[in-house]
């Protein structure tokens, strides 16, 4: 088993005004089931040395970005590289070589971004699309690719409009949450803030209330190593809407995230310093 963020099995805690449970509500937390399965590495399966031919371009785009990977460090530039010249021969070689994880990622603006994580953690594939016409394919090394973190809150508004009163029919505690928002919107803190929707009482006007005041995003993330997570960008500047689900495909936990990326997506550091070694195990098969 990994140490990877995405496999974390921890919950997120609900801080600010607002975000606590009362006594009589934190009884509550005792039903709330946890998936009891969590996904952990499984070897990508390749082909035997003797059955590959022609895919000399992608064993040494391989071989390159695995030196890059034993200087790399999270936090560090991204590692890039264009696949874009190679055919699909070794295009198709590498797909085998990388496998798929566990975090799934959408960006949707002029382009649409398909982003796949590999099944080595932090490796990710990106390929960009115009409508059905594929513009370009790339590896990326990072705990997140730089597209979600720098792109998702483009144009976005850093506060998020509080309406006044009166609000419409059902609405009653959704409102003062938006004042919680734009406070820690405007001194953003080096821990993410979490409010717990699960644990408040929200009508479905709400929470309606809720959804058109924080709008949507540009970015949809499925991490699938604990149970599913789900994770949308709103249209207010760092804010998450972040749903996990059970195995049932039960909603057990409903919360807003202010923070850049959540950590569920991220990819830890000691996560890609072992899929350095796991690569580096992988291309000595064909040595």
């Amino acid at each position: 088993m990994t140490s990877d963020n995405h496999n974390s099995t921890s919950t997120p805690i609900a801080f600010g005004p607002g975000s606590q449970p009362t006594e009589s509500d934190g009884a509550d937390l005792d039903i709330l089931q946890l998936p009891s399965e969590m996904q952990t590495y499984q070897a990508p399966s390749l082909p035997e040395p003797d059955e590959i031919n022609g895919v000399e371009e992608a064993l040494a785009l391989l071989n390159s970005l695995l030196s890059e990977m034993h200087q790399y460090k999270v936090h560090q530039p991204p590692i890039k590289m264009n696949l874009s010249d190679l055919d699909d021969q070794n295009r198709n070689f590498i797909d085998q070589v990388l496998g798929e994880g566990e975090v799934s990622i959408l960006f949707e603006e002029n382009l649409t971004v398909k982003i796949q994580e590999a099944a080595l953690a932090g490796v990710w594939r990106l390929k960009f699309f115009h409508e059905e016409q594929l513009l370009g394919d790339a590896i990326q090394v990072s705990d997140i690719p730089d597209l979600v973190s720098a792109a998702t809150f483009t144009g976005c508004p850093e506060q998020v409009a509080e309406p006044s009163a009166p609000f419409p029919a059902g609405v009653g505690n959704a409102p003062p949450l938006l004042a919680e928002i734009n406070e820690y919107c405007r001194a953003p803190q080096a821990t993410p803030h979490v409010i717990n929707l699960t644990l408040l009482p929200q009508s479905e006007a709400d929470l309606g209330f809720l959804q058109n005041a924080l709008g949507a995003g540009k970015t949809h993330i499925l991490s699938r190593g604990y149970g599913n997570c789900r994770i949308t960008s709103t249209a207010v500047r760092n804010v998450w809407r972040v749903q996990y689900f059970n195995s049932q495909d039960k909603n057990i936990l409903n919360t807003l995230e202010i923070t850049t990326v959540p950590e569920s997506a991220r990819a830890a550091r000691e996560d890609i310093a072992d899929s350095t070694k796991r690569l580096a195990e992988i291309l000595e098969m064909y040595t």
